[in-house]
């Protein structure tokens, strides 16, 4: 099935709040294809074949979901949406707006109802909270890391298969920024597509396909071009490019490549990409560079810790 997105420029995406970023970016059927796959994991036709042994028909019960460790919240948007999907009876009111800060023992939602059908859909409501609130965790840590510096945080194509979407909207509620969504919205040039390109060539070689890129309808929300030396830097910036990625530069490579890229084409900006971790984010924001991007924010995030707890 082939799904159909809105897409607004990357430029207007990341300045909307977690809320109206959710709605421009998920696509309301491919989430309930998702949901509906995750269900189907656990249920697989037959349904949940434990409660049935313990609980009565008909028994109803309230449940908290709670934060067991400090962290960001992402995911509580998903709540009344998988609720609807394993009973209309279920109802969820959120007390935590993704984005927020969470401590130990605090209440994200609180789920009433049928207790068979609150038991069926614990794990799964877990799941994505868990998953995407690491996500949020992370970058906010990142986002930390760099307070006071001007670069930014952003995230990469390094995700789970399917949860692309949901885990840079976690990006976004942690406080950092979203790079290209998929190979369908941005230009990015790197070194595997330009490698049989003699180095003599490489500028007349990206012109034209930059020329090219900017006769695309819709446009790419922006042209990027992957280096690994300075030397490539020196010839890519004569080229009609928005954005440079450094790839795997130590710090004095990379203020080297800010003042290059300040003689040369000022308005450029620079992204520093490969190796950065939460020891080295702050010296590779001092280089200078504009954009950082991360790639363990969405490959490497440890789960949050989040539970249910029965109310009595």
């Amino acid at each position: 099935m082939t799904v159909q997105y809105r897409s607004l420029p990357l430029s207007d995406l990341n300045q909307l709040p977690p809320g109206e970023l959710f709605s421009e970016i998920i696509n309301a059927r491919s989430l309930e294809a998702l949901i509906d796959l995750a269900m189907g994991e656990d249920l697989a036709g037959r349904g949940d074949i434990t409660t049935p042994l313990l609980i009565p028909p008909g028994t109803r019960a309230a449940a908290d979901l709670v934060s067991r460790q400090e962290g960001i919240l992402a995911g509580g948007v998903l709540l009344d949406r998988i609720a609807a999907r394993f009973d209309r009876e279920l109802k969820v009111s959120v007390h935590a707006a993704d984005g927020a800060d969470l401590f130990p023992t605090d209440r994200i939602a609180r789920l009433e109802g049928p207790l068979a059908s609150i038991l069926k859909a614990e794990r799964l409501m877990l799941n994505f909270l868990s998953h995407l609130s690491g996500i949020a965790t992370l970058t906010g840590k990142y986002v930390h890391a760099v307070t006071g510096e001007e670069a930014r945080i952003f995230d990469t194509r390094k995700t789970v298969p399917g949860l692309r979407r949901l885990a840079k909207y976690a990006v976004r509620c942690g406080g950092g920024y979203c790079h290209r969504i998929g190979l369908h919205d941005g230009v990015l040039i790197k070194d595997n597509h330009i490698a049989q390109v003699p180095p003599a060539e490489l500028p007349r070689v990206l012109s034209a396909a930059i020329a090219q890129a900017r006769r695309l309808t819709p446009a790419p929300a922006f042209v990027e071009v992957e280096v690994d030396s300075l030397e490539q830097l020196r010839a890519i910036l004569s080229c009609d490019v928005d954005i440079v990625l450094l790839d795997n530069m130590n710090t004095s490579q990379l203020r080297e490549a800010v003042s290059i890229r300040d003689e040369l084409h000022a308005s450029v900006e620079l992204e520093a990409s490969g190796g950065v971790t939460l020891q080295n984010v702050k010296a590779i924001a001092q280089t200078g560079v504009d954009r950082i991007a991360v790639g363990a924010l969405t490959h490497s995030a440890p789960a949050l810790d989040i539970g249910m707890d029965l109310v009595a």
